[in-house]
This record gives structure tokens, C-alpha cells and sequence, in this order.
């Protein structure tokens, strides 16, 4: 499981670490891994110009130590200061000492070595940055969007928020990020996560003295590999599981096919569909039971899924919400369920917004959300007393009782397609009724419809059906990682 931390817990822990180790330890080994990863993504050191765009603090001592590394391997480097009189003294001495030059910001020839640089080394502001990029600092961004060097981030792209992962401004878009000790959040959260392009980390020893209870928690092939149900020798399909489908309305009728669809597909043993798509569902899936009773006389669950495609129906939400079992709320749920009835539930709630949904449950515009994920996804969570799954390029699931925030990201852009969040739905609340926590059934459920919809796709566009048909593939996918020989993400990275 990859985890981040905040900045304040990293700082806390970095000084627990400095008092242990000798002076400067943790700056050199930080400086060591970002100099080989820096090595090999130009492929070649030795005649390559690299430029460190370098701040005041100890990032751009990292940025200095680093290319005084190169430079002794035989690479140009110019380092370029903003201000010159707070510079790292231990780094601009050893950068020096290895043959590097040295220029202001605001020199005449800074835009040419940016333009002919191979690599330019990102070094401005560390994790301790707020607010946006300063005015030397923007003319420096700008010209290296317009250069066609490589871009390395030292611990993280300068002018994104390392807690939050919101972007206010400009923000250098990097290559690969290169990170010290332990993810920031804002590495994993989009929008900040887009501008940090391939993250490397580099271990320096905080995993010793850094909390178990993270700030957000991203799973792993492994991790959800232990999730997932399996059937044992004497199951039954209501030993399994069986989750009811709330969903469609005349105008909608193909939501509740995919949500049907996902949930066949999702580890319960049976599936139980109550609305006015029974004729649709039927003709698609022959092995659903079907019920025009509604919801409270359909048969035995062990979960409800409601709201996809359900019109104005807020009877029928209501009275889902009226059950002693799990239940996940999505869509037109979202809207139709009163925010009493939710929070006095017993059992567990599963909410599962995209952001305009989101938006509109929290009274804000839906741009304060996309830029504000993370605190979006707590208010939420904390506002309704249930777990939230907010979707999106990166899906967070909180609990209502706090504690580590869950992120994925084995989704592609082709899943942005209508009806895919419906078949997440029935996935998630398929694993919600074989016995998965609300917040692990939201997890794994979107690790799942992610790696399937980046299978179907094969970056090609893709439907939800192909999506719902590629979670078999997802799941043998994850099941093997067993007999892999090293934990994967989805991501590659």
C-alpha cells in the first residue's frame, strides 16, 4: 500500500530523524537519489546541460547537492538562484567545488541556458509552499513551459499544495517528481497530481519514525487482491451474497441494466432488481430475480444499491433507506435522499458523487470542488455521517469516522463515458452485500472499474458495457498479483 503524509507530520518526523543521524545525512541521501534519477532520465550525464532553478530553502540545497553530482559525472550544470543572498551555502560551495556555474534570475542569459537546457531541475519551492508561484518565480515557469527540456520536481512541482493538491496559479508542470521519505497527498490528488508526472521515491529513513495512521492511504494490486471474496467449498449463492438493484425509470431504463451489470460481476452470489426496467434487465441478464413489490418485499439482501437513473423516485429512495442493511446511494439518490434519513441510519452508507453531484450536495460551485478534492470528499463524508466515494481522475473514499483517506488512480479519461459510474455502483455495492466494510467496497470497487475501463480501452474509446465486461479481466487481473514477483498499482509508477 503506498501512503502520504502531511506536511507537518513529515517535518515532525524529519527532526525526530535529523537528531539520530549526522548532519547533513538526510540532504545527501535525498541529493543521491535525486542525482541518479535525474541520470536516468536523460539516458546520458556526461555532455548533457542541466539547469537547477534554485529557492531559498532546503529544497534547493536537494537541487544544489544533486547537481554537484552531475556535474562531477561530467554534465554542464548552471545553477540558477532567486535569491542569491538565502541560497543553500553548503550546496552552492559543493556545486562550485564540482565545476557548476552559478547566475541570478534575473541575468540576461537565464532564458537562453533554460532554451538549450537537456534537463532543467526544479528547485524553487518546497513543501512548505503556499499560495501560488511569486513573481520571479512565474517568469521562470514560463520560460521552461516554453523550453523542450525534460523536467525534474525536486520532492514536489513547485506551486502545487503539498497537503491538499490544489493548484492556485501557475505551477511547473514536471516529467518525473522526484520525493523524499514518503508521499505528499498532493502527489496522489488531482488537479496537483497532473503536474507532477511520474513520481519516484526516494526512501531516506523516515519510514521509522513516521506514524501508522497516515493521510491517505492509495491500494495496491496486493492489497485489494486481499479484499476480493472468494467462494469457498460450501458456499451458496445466499451465502455469498445478494444485492438489491433500486434503479432505472422509464426514461432511464439503461441505468439499471449497468448497474445490474456491475454488480453480476462484483463477488455476490445473486442479484435482485426492483424498478420499472425489469423487461430491459431480464432480456440482458436472465439470472436476476425481479420484483414488482418494491424494494421491501423483493426478497432477502445483504446490500441496496439506489438512485441510478432513478428519475424522481424518492419513494422508492426512501424507503431503501429505510433498510437494516448497507446501502449505496448514487445519481439521482444523491439528490432525492433526505440528508436526516441518511445520517440516522445504523448500517452503513455509501455515497457516491462526481463532482457536479458533490457540488450541489455541499452548496458550492462544482470548480471549488475539482480544485478542492480532498476537503470536498471530508465535508461530505463528515456533513451526511456516511462513507463518500467521490469520483473523479482521482477517487477518493473517506470515512465518516476520519482517519486515512483512500485514493485510486487506475482509471484513464476514456472512462468518463455515460453510464460508467453505474456499473460502479452495482460493483461496489456487490462487494458491499459479500461482506466488505464500506469503505474497502468503495475501494476496491473503483481499483476494479479503473483497471477494467484501462483494459477495455487500450486507449481507445470505450462504452460502459465494455467496461462492465472488462471487471472478469480486472479481477484475475488483481488475483494474480499473487504469483507476480512485485506489487503493481494500475499505474506504473
Amino acid at each position: 500500500m503506498r501512503t502520504a503524509y502531511g506536511v507537518e507530520t513529515v517535518r515532525a518526523a524529519e527532526r525526530e530523524l535529523m537528531a539520530r543521524v549526522p548532519e547533513g545525512a538526510l540532504m545527501q541521501r535525498a541529493a543521491a537519489g535525486l542525482a541518479v534519477a535525474c541520470g536516468q532520465l536523460m539516458g546520458r550525464v556526461y555532455g548533457s546541460r542541466v539547469v537547477l532553478l534554485v529557492g531559498s530553502g532546503d529544497n534547493g540545497g536537494d537541487a544544489l547537492y544533486a547537481g554537484a553530482r552531475l556535474a562531477r559525472r561530467g554534465a554542464g550544470v548552471t545553477a540558477v538562484l532567486l535569491a542569491p543572498e538565502r541560497t543553500h551555502a553548503g550546496g552552492l560551495a559543493a556545486l562550485r567545488g564540482a565545476g557548476g556555474t552559478v547566475m541570478g534570475a534575473q541575468g540576461d542569459g537565464v532564458e537562453g541556458v533554460i532554451r538549450r537546457a537537456d534537463l532543467v531541475v526544479d528547485g524553487i519551492v518546497g513543501i512548505g509552499g503556499r499560495g501560488g508561484l511569486r513573481s520571479d518565480a512565474l517568469v521562470l515557469a514560463e520560460k521552461v513551459r516554453e523550453a523542450r527540456a525534460a523536467v525534474v520536481a525536486v520532492d514536489l512541482p513547485s506551486g502545487v499544495d503539498a497537503d491538499s493538491g490544489e493548484v492556485r496559479g501557475v505551477a511547473i508542470r514536471a516529467d518525473l517528481t522526484v520525493t523524499f521519505g514518503t508521499h505528499k497527498p498532493g502527489l496522489l490528488i488531482d488537479p496537483a497530481r497532473e503536474y507532477a508526472g511520474t513520481v519516484r521515491l526516494v526512501d531516506i529513513g523516515l519510514g521509522e519514525v513516521l506514524p501508522e495512521l497516515a493521510e491517505l492511504e492509495a491500494l495496491q494490486h496486493a492489497d485489494v487482491a486481499r479484499l476480493l471474496p472468494v467462494p469457498g467449498v460450501e458456499s451458496d449463492k445466499y451465502r455469498r451474497g445478494v444485492v438489491g438493484i433500486a434503479a432505472g425509470s422509464a426514461r432511464y431504463p439503461g441505468a439499471a441494466v449497468l448497474a445490474v451489470a456491475g454488480a453480476l460481476r462484483g463477488g455476490a452470489g445473486a442479484v435482485r432488481y426492483v424498478g420499472p426496467a425489469a423487461d430491459a434487465v431480464i432480456a440482458r441478464f436472465p439470472e436476476v430475480l425481479v420484483s414488482d413489490q418494491g424494494p421491501h418485499k423483493a426478497g432477502r439482501v445483504q446490500a441496496w444499491v439506489v438512485g441510478p437513473g432513478a428519475g424522481e423516485d424518492a419513494a422508492t429512495v426512501a424507503e431503501v433507506l429505510e433498510a437494516d442493511v448497507p446501502v449505496l446511494i448514487d445519481a439521482d439518490g444523491l439528490r432525492l435522499a433526505e440528508r436526516g434519513a441518511v445520517r440516522g441510519r445504523t448500517a452503513p452508507t455509501l455515497m457516491t458523487p462526481h463532482a457536479g453531484e458533490a457540488a450541489a450536495l455541499l452548496g458550492v460551485g462544482r470548480g471549488e470542488v475539482e480544485g478542492g478534492r480532498l476537503s470536498a470528499v471530508r465535508e461530505l463524508a463528515a456533513r451526511y455521517g456516511a462513507t463518500v466515494l467521490l469520483k473523479g481522475s482521482t477517487t477518493l473514499v473517506a470515512d465518516p469516522a476520519g482517519g486515512a483517506v483512500r485514493v485510486n488512480a487506475t482509471g484513464t479519461g476514456w472512462l468518463a463515458t455515460a453510464g460508467s459510474g453505474d456499473v460502479l455502483s452495482g460493483l461496489s455495492g456487490s462487494l458491499l452485500a459479500a461482506g466488505l466494510s464500506a469503505l474497502d467496497a468503495g475501494s476496491a470497487g473503483a481499483y476494479l472499474h479503473g483497471l477494467a475501463g484501462r483494459l477495455a480501452s487500450e486507449g481507445a474509446p470505450v462504452g460502459a458495457q465494455d467496461v462492465a465486461e472488462g471487471v472478469a479481466r480486472a479481477w484475475r487481473d488483481v488475483r494474480d498479483v499473487r504469483d507476480g514477483p512485485e506489487v503493481r498499482d494500475g499505474r506504473g509508477v
